[in-house]
């Protein structure tokens, strides 16, 4: 086991199926401590969501098993989430690219709302991507198995404003994920979702009394706004459901998982890079250490040259000791030289 990804609830593990050999990964969930049984019911909530998937846009579950006060959940393994790919790119993602990854959410999304489900809390985050090119919806620690609900749960700066007016305005339901969902679209269109850089409580005051957010840069087309501002209509009944979105020009253009495998090639390929780039930066590391410590060597041999000259006796074994001296100068300063020049080669 390795550890791939952690969060509030606990930590998310690589390992694989000794029985069907296949790569899995494991949610790890401890239910010790403060509220330990209002935990344990939270545990057994999303198991039991879990169990009721059976979508190609959700992730599959293969089962729990219980140590102790521990749970872990063994689920299929996927690549990584559409936030980890703008993290290795530093970048925001491509029209095409959040066009794909839209289109895999609102089939999972339409899914889970013609049960009567609600996700509350889409983010690129909870999105995750095989390897073959498949979007999975993940997490389902907050999601709701009636609908309409009236709980405030989600992530504060996702959340659509009638979860954050429920407790006094009434109920909400599958539309909330509609909201999440154009708030990621604007996270991965500009690295981060709006109002981030204020604090939670400031953010849900903002998204419940501000007019809704929008693409700040003029260079996105007019279909990819026009999705958008759908998603955040602020009035729940102007905003379209997950089934009509479906349709829409922005998510139907594209062949999403052709998209898909090329995005997941380039990320792969950055990853590598970067990998590189941190082995070479740690090569020089390694090499000035090695640099340094035959300096050291090299001060301390000269040290006990200057005890040899003091001790010694007659010309010659003072001549032969300046020569010792002399020779160990040389190669400290020969050493001085060839880490400037490892420095510069490094630079290069």
């Amino acid at each position: 086991l390795r550890e791939i990804g952690h969060g509030s609830f606990g930590a998310v593990y690589y390992a694989r199926h000794n029985v069907k050999n296949e790569v899995v990964a494991i949610k790890k969930m401890s239910y010790n401590g403060k509220q330990s049984l209002e935990k344990w019911q939270d545990i057994l909530k999303e198991i039991r969501f879990l169990n009721r998937l059976n979508h190609p846009n959700c992730i599959q579950y293969h089962g729990c098993y219980l140590k102790e006060q521990t749970v872990w959940l063994v689920m299929e393994y996927c690549l990584g989430s559409a936030s980890d790919i703008i993290e290795v790119h530093k970048t925001p993602l491509r029209e095409e690219e959040i066009s794909a990854i839209c289109a895999g959410c609102l089939n999972g999304l339409h899914y889970l709302h013609a049960q009567a489900r609600i996700h509350r809390d889409i983010k690129a985050g909870n999105i995750l991507l095989t390897d073959v090119g498949d979007i999975k919806l993940a997490d389902f620690g907050s999601a709701a198995i009636a609908s309409p609900a009236n709980s405030f749960v989600g992530t504060p700066y996702w959340m659509a404003p009638e979860v954050i007016l429920a407790m006094d305005e009434g109920q909400y339901d599958g539309k909330v994920d509609v909201w999440s969902l154009g708030i990621t679209c604007i996270e991965l269109a500009e690295r981060k979702p709006p109002y981030f850089n204020m604090n939670a409580m400031s953010a849900l005051y903002h998204i419940a009394q501000n007019e809704s957010p929008g693409l700040a840069d003029p260079a996105w087309s007019d279909v990819f706004r026009h999705f958008v501002d759908a998603c955040l209509q602020k009035n729940p009944l102007e905003r379209p459901t997950s089934e009509r979105l479906t349709q829409h020009q922005f998510v139907a253009r594209v062949p999403a998982r052709t998209v898909l495998l090329d995005l997941i090639a380039r990320t792969k390929n950055a990853v590598r890079d970067l990998d590189n780039l941190n082995y070479r930066k740690m090569k020089k590391i390694l090499m000035n250490e090695m640099i340094e410590t035959e300096s050291n060597l090299g001060t301390e041999r000269d040290d006990d040259d200057a005890s040899s000259i003091h001790d010694g006796e007659g010309g010659e074994g003072s001549s032969k000791s300046n020569s010792i001296t002399s020779e160990h100068s040389l190669h400290s300063q020969g050493t001085g030289i060839t880490s400037s020049e490892i420095g510069r080669a490094s630079c290069r």
